[in-house]
């Protein structure tokens, strides 16, 4: 199981730590709700985590079949919604590092993108949309 504490530091920042390893992260209020915008904001970290874990997931697939994504990319855009707050569309460009990708090696791509627990845990009023570029 994993913890986490957080603290508030202060002028719309908390602080939080993962106890096991001590790696700490600092978010703050984005600049459309009174933050100044210069740290990720706690929706910030939740468009963040699902690339991260999308990526993490192909790698763990790319790992057990052969192949390697290293060198991909995420660009995630946060759309906001308001009445009430909340994130209303995450916009993820997946740009991978090869083009020679056989049919079989996409198919796992792809379904490693469906099966990432922080996709399979957000709301689906939430909209992904997820498009994959390919090296020229």
């Amino acid at each position: 199981m994993t913890k986490i504490r957080t603290i508030y530091i202060g002028e719309l920042k908390t602080e939080a730590e993962h106890l096991k390893s001590g790696s700490k992260l600092i978010t703050e209020a984005p600049e459309d709700n009174n933050g100044k915008g210069e740290m990720f904001s706690p929706t910030d970290l939740f468009a963040t985590s699902l690339g991260s874990c999308m990526m993490t997931i192909m790698g763990i697939a790319a790992q057990v079949h052969g192949f390697s994504v290293d060198g991909m990319r995420i660009e995630t855009e946060k759309i906001m919604a308001s009445n009430p707050r909340r994130v209303a569309e995450l916009k993820l460009d997946i740009y991978l590092p090869r083009k020679d990708y056989s049919p079989k090696e996409m198919r796992l791509i792809e379904a490693s993108v469906k099966t990432c627990p922080v996709a399979n845990s957000i709301h689906p009023d939430i909209i992904k949309t997820i498009t994959y570029h390919l090296p020229e």
